[in-house]
């Protein structure tokens, strides 16, 4: 079609990329904020907030890591941690404590507590299975797509050069 030819398109369909309803970028925060919606109840029966459970994850994968380590593994930044680090420590799921060889350095490490709550987030993901009313092999193809593109946005940022 040719710029001329413009005239005959409505104005509707011609902005029809700018609508929200056809943003990938909507329907990813949409369905996010309907995800820890989810999660709300679940979460709350645990003292958790939703980034508290991200958190508290990773350590329980991995005890003992730095504070750097858990807000790359949660792709956040190390300042917005502290907050949400400060009040899991309050609450006793962890104990924060400084490197002797570089003071910067804050190292996490679950307690008692922190380790026996993971016993009772158990049965949190047969939840959210079961809340999104799709076959596990399905959501778990998804997942690998979203991680795809999320790769893709990453590496968009970084200058060719580099």
């Amino acid at each position: 079609m040719s710029v001329d030819d413009s005239s005959s398109i409505s104005p509707v369909a011609e902005r029809s990329h700018l609508l929200l309803a056809n943003q990938l970028c909507f329907s990813l925060h949409s369905t996010s904020l309907m995800m820890t919606k989810v999660y709300k109840p679940l979460l709350q029966a645990l003292h958790l907030t939703y980034p508290q459970y991200l958190a508290m994850l990773v350590l329980w994968e991995e005890d003992g890591l730095t504070v750097s380590d858990l807000s790359a593994r949660l792709l956040t930044d190390p300042g917005s941690m502290t907050p949400l680090l400060k009040r899991l420590e309050v609450e006793g799921l962890i104990r924060r404590t400084r490197s002797r060889d570089d003071e910067r350095v804050v190292r996490l490490l679950l307690t008692d507590a922190g380790k026996a709550l993971r016993q009772k987030a158990e049965n949190i993901p047969a939840c959210i299975l079961a809340a999104c009313g799709i076959a596990q092999q399905k959501l778990e193809a998804l997942q690998g797509e979203l991680l795809t593109l999320r790769s893709q946005l990453q590496a968009s940022l970084t200058p060719p050069d580099q």
